[in-house]
């Protein structure tokens, strides 16, 4: 009886080389999540001015913004991948960004207690004058609070820096009841969909 067995090898074309990856983001958030896949990035803040146009939705807003910020910064880095986003949160059509103090903190975190909203998150990737685009969107549920759970976690001053004034990552995570979608969107960057737009330009990064 002939007992040999075949062996199939099969082999994958490996991935051309990364190339050097600019965030072109100063959120610390952003930073983590992309140094979690294992890459090297250097980071470049790009000034964009961020003010919603007058009737803007949210989705709209934050694709701008986020092709913005990479055009901004795709213009001194030719040979390198600019990953940009931007992020805000709507309720009821409203739009939320970064509070710009305490009491508009306590604003925001009352009008989403108890209550589901959107959290908007654009993405653009651009890459040897190609540039790719996607917004994602992600629901999150607040638990109802009341003055004074709003007003401990606001005093903590975590929220100020964030869109919708909460950290889901942070001591914002005992705020929210559940979400559906991409977790890491509702943090700046939806992951999954950096590395999909990538590959469109022809890159893998992981």
């Amino acid at each position: 009886m002939n007992t040999a067995r075949r062996a199939v090898i099969l082999y994958r074309v490996p991935p051309a080389d990364v190339p050097n990856i600019v965030l072109a983001s100063g959120s610390p958030r952003r930073s983590q999540l992309l140094a979690g896949l294992g890459l090297t990035f250097t980071v470049v803040v790009p000034e964009v001015d961020e003010t919603p146009a007058r009737g803007e939705a949210p989705g709209a807003l934050v694709e701008r913004l986020a092709r913005s910020k990479a055009r901004v910064v795709a213009t001194g880095h030719h040979d390198a991948m600019v990953i940009a986003a931007d992020t805000t949160v709507a309720v009821d059509g409203v739009i939320l960004n970064k509070p710009v103090d305490e009491a508009e903190n306590r604003e925001f975190v009352a009008l989403l207690a108890g209550r589901e909203h959107d959290v908007f998150t654009g993405h653009a990737l651009a890459y040897r004058g190609a540039l790719e685009t996607v917004v994602v969107r992600s629901a999150v549920v607040f638990r109802p609070l009341s003055e004074a759970e709003i007003a401990r976690y606001c005093a903590t001053g975590e929220g100020l820096d964030k869109a919708g004034g909460y950290a889901i990552q942070g001591r914002g995570a005992a705020l929210i009841e559940g979400m559906r979608g991409c977790y890491p969107n509702v943090m700046g960057l939806s992951l999954v969909n950096v590395v999909l737009a990538a590959r469109r330009l022809g890159v893998e990064l992981v």
